[in-house]
C-alpha cells in the first residue's frame, strides 16, 4: 500500500509537469500496463470485523429519527446484545420501560424468562444473539402504565436495521417471539396457535415462530410452556445440536 501511494504520487507529478509545459508525454511497456491493471485487486479496502460493523450501525440507529415521536419519547435506543458470530438469533417485538431504561433487549421479566429458555437449551446468553423489530419503546400515553405493540408503520421504518444486523451475524436459525415479531418480519399478522411450531424463512434464514414469554407470564400452565418448549426443541434439531433425554422431556405429565 505504501509503494502504491509512493509511485501515484511520483505519476501526479509528473502530469503536473506535463499540464505546466514542462515535460514530455510519459510511454509505458505493455508490461508495466499489465501490473498497473493489478492495483485495483491489490488494494483493497480494510475488512471490518462483525463487532466493529455492528457498532457502526448502532451508531446509526441512536442517531435515527423517522418516527420523531419515539425520538423525542425514548430514553435511548435499544440496539441489540449477544455473540456477532451467533448461530441462533432471537427477534422480539419492542423495548419496554426495563429495556428502554438500560439499553438492552429483554431485560425485564419477559427477558429472565428467555434467558431461562435460551440457558434451558444448553446456551449462555451471550451465545446467542437477541434483538428487536423496533429499537426504540413505543411512547405511551403519560402516567399510563404497560407498553403498547409498535405500529406497521414504525416497524417498516426499522426493519432495515435488523435486516443489516442479521446480514452481519448471519445466524443459521431465528426464533420470532410473538405474533408482531411475526408482523414486522414477514408482513402479515395471524393467529399464534397457527403460526408456532412451523418453520418459515425469512432472507434465506429458517424462521421458528413460537409464544413471546410474557404469553408464558400470563399464561403459566404447563401444557403452554411444554408447546414453546417443543419449539425450542425443533430449533435444537434444526442447528444439530444433541438433545438429552431431560431437555425432551420437559413440561411432560410424569407418566409419559
Amino acid at each position: 500500500m505504501d509503494e502504491f501511494q509512493s509511485a501515484l504520487g511520483v505519476v501526479i507529478d509528473r502530469l503536473e509537469e506535463i499540464r505546466d509545459g514542462g515535460g514530455r508525454w510519459p510511454r509505458a511497456s505493455r508490461e508495466v500496463l499489465a501490473l498497473l491493471q493489478q492495483v485495483p485487486s491489490r488494494v483493497s479496502a480494510p475488512v471490518r470485523s462483525k463487532t466493529e460493523r455492528l457498532e457502526e450501525l448502532r451508531t446509526l440507529v441512536r442517531a435515527c429519527d423517522l418516527c420523531p415521536h419515539l425520538a423525542q419519547s425514548r430514553t435511548q435506543t435499544v440496539f441489540g446484545v449477544g455473540n456477532p458470530d451467533a448461530d441462533l438469533m432471537f427477534i422480539g417485538e419492542a423495548p419496554g420501560a426495563d429495556e428502554d431504561r438500560q439499553g438492552e433487549p429483554f431485560v425485564g421479566r419477559a427477558g429472565q424468562l428467555l434467558t431461562k429458555i435460551i440457558e434451558t437449551m444448553g446456551f449462555r446468553r451471550d451465545e446467542v444473539y437477541i434483538a428487536n423489530i423496533l429499537k426504540s419503546r413505543p411512547d405511551m400515553p403519560a402516567g399510563a402504565p404497560g407498553n403498547r405493540p409498535p405500529t406497521a408503520e414504525e416497524m417498516k421504518n426499522c426493519l432495515p436495521f435488523l435486516i443489516e444486523q442479521i446480514k452481519i451475524v448471519q445466524p443459521k436459525v431465528m426464533v420470532a417471539l410473538g405474533a408482531t415479531a411475526v408482523e414486522g418480519l414477514l408482513g402479515f399478522r395471524g393467529t399464534m396457535s397457527k403460526l408456532r411450531g412451523n418453520w418459515h424463512s425469512f432472507q434465506d434464514t429458517p424462521l421458528m415462530i413460537t409464544f413471546h414469554p410474557s404469553y408464558l407470564l400470563r399464561n403459566q400452565a404447563p401444557a403452554e410452556k411444554r408447546k414453546v418448549w417443543e419449539d425450542m426443541l425443533l430449533v435444537l434439531e434444526k442447528l444439530g445440536r444433541p438433545i438429552t433425554p431431560k431437555q425432551r422431556n420437559y413440561f411432560l405429565p410424569a407418566s409419559a
